[in-house]
């Protein structure tokens, strides 16, 4: 205090300065590297999608149509060489389906380096009876194991898939986009006796992506979406004469906690398939 008190000389003032000095550079060089982790954030933000690249094959839409994935001349895997885990604690996910489109495009599993395609039934490609609201694709390097029980949801199995995501930001992104996503949600999903989460999530560079945490804030600052997904998903099959889809777990929406156990859980799962810990009874393709 003596350094600053107004009875000091001037010369003890004057001696004071090149302290001053020292805290304004070392003030203005935080702000400039603050800056720098700014533009490294932001940059980091468009390395995911484009660090890989795209190669159609045949024509949309068609049986023949694939979308495979690159890196660099590389084709590569979006299921097994897209990695699950960001290191800013977001996650990767593939759009399949783009917002506001019905096409039932989907990661072809069995196929080698797993290209998007479009499913078929009885010969036919296969479209939503009307545009699905959100953009919806799925996680890499997850599984949803058939032989798995899961007690806490009425006993069902696993669907055979890598775990879905539904993307409630404002962009619709093109098919085969890779995307940075946070987490919020998930509902256990009920189709034909099989278990299919869907984790409900945000595109980590969506405006509202920095509000959104857990799944309460996506009713407060989404209000309405929650229920809407629960209920797309619930009734999209009726219009083909088929029953409705239900839920486990209360129909309730699982907060961020829950929902990261679960990638937890089916990326361990996936990972024993890989292994070779789990048999490939299912012929899918592993590379």
């Amino acid at each position: 205090m003596a350094a600053i008190a107004c009875s000091r000389s001037v010369a003890s003032i004057a001696r004071t300065a090149p302290a001053v000095r020292s805290q304004r550079a070392a003030f203005t060089g935080a702000r400039v590297q603050a800056k720098a982790v700014r533009r490294a954030e932001l940059s980091t933000r468009a390395v995911t999608s484009a660090a890989y690249g795209k190669k159609d094959t045949g024509s949309f839409p068609s049986v023949e149509y694939r979308i495979f994935f690159t890196e660099g001349a590389k084709t590569i895997s979006p299921w097994h060489d897209v990695p699950l885990y960001n290191g800013d604690g977001t996650l990767n996910a593939i759009i399949e389906i783009p917002k506001e489109s019905k096409a039932k495009m989907e990661v072809a599993t069995d196929e080698p380096s797993t290209p998007i395609k479009q499913d078929i039934k009885k010969g036919n490609l296969r479209d939503y009876p009307y545009n699905i609201n959100w953009n919806y694709g799925m996680i890499p390097r997850t599984w949803e194991d058939p032989k798995h029980k899961n007690d806490e949801v009425e006993g069902m199995f696993g669907d055979n898939d890598p775990v879905d995501i539904v993307e409630i930001g404002e962009k619709a992104h093109p098919m085969g986009t890779v995307i940075k996503i946070k987490a919020l949600g998930c509902l256990a999903m009920i189709d034909d006796g099989e278990l299919d989460w869907k984790v409900i999530c945000i595109d980590a560079a969506d405006p509202k992506a920095a509000l959104c945490n857990d799944v309460e804030d996506v009713e407060k600052h989404f209000p309405g979406t929650i229920d809407a997904i629960r209920t797309w998903f619930r009734d999209y099959k009726i219009p083909d004469g088929k029953p409705a889809n239900g839920y486990g777990l209360n129909d309730e929406c699982m907060n961020k906690e829950y929902t990261m156990k679960v990638i937890a859980e089916t990326h361990e799962f996936y990972n024993n398939l890989m292994r070779g810990i789990r048999e490939n009874t299912e012929e899918l393709s592993l590379k």
